[in-house]
């Protein structure tokens, strides 16, 4: 298996992957929408997507990043956003991959960092992130708001 950046040519495999990540999280499966939207990030050049190919050619798991800035450091930041590996595939060390790979991004575009966040319950995600050197701030208090 490889870790590469995403092609055009990749756009009708990542959106089912991306369809079942949001599936994961609870949403309406929905094909279309997520390759209009992977497109769009694509064509906009506004993030980063790196997948896992088997030998086969065959995609089975993705990253994606956003690029954030921080004023108090001054320097860019990455938010991890998603992360996906076909259930299939688990348990073969395909998520340290893909975050070891976003690491080299945040490395390589001189970034102070990564960032993400997941849902207390998802239990793989919290089980994964520490085991890859992220650690939980306890120290922050995360607000949101929405604009419904």
């Amino acid at each position: 298996m490889i870790i590469r950046e995403i092609k055009s040519t990749d756009l009708e495999q990542l959106s089912e992957l991306f369809d079942g990540y949001r599936v994961f999280y609870r949403k309406e499966a929905d094909i279309d929408s997520a390759k209009k939207f992977l497109a769009d990030r694509l064509n906009n050049k506004d993030s980063e997507i790196f997948v896992c190919e088997t030998y086969e050619n065959k995609l089975v798991g993705f990253v994606q990043l956003y690029p954030l800035f921080s004023s108090t450091r001054m320097k860019k930041l990455w938010l991890l956003n998603d992360l996906f590996v076909n259930p299939e595939f688990r348990g073969k060390g395909i998520s340290i991959k893909l975050i070891e790979r976003a690491k080299k991004l945040v490395t390589d575009s001189s970034a102070c960092g990564m960032f993400l966040e997941t849902e207390k319950v998802n239990e793989i995600g919290n089980n994964l992130y520490p085991k890859t050197g992220f650690e939980l701030n306890k120290g922050s208090n995360f607000y949101e708001w929405n604009n419904k």
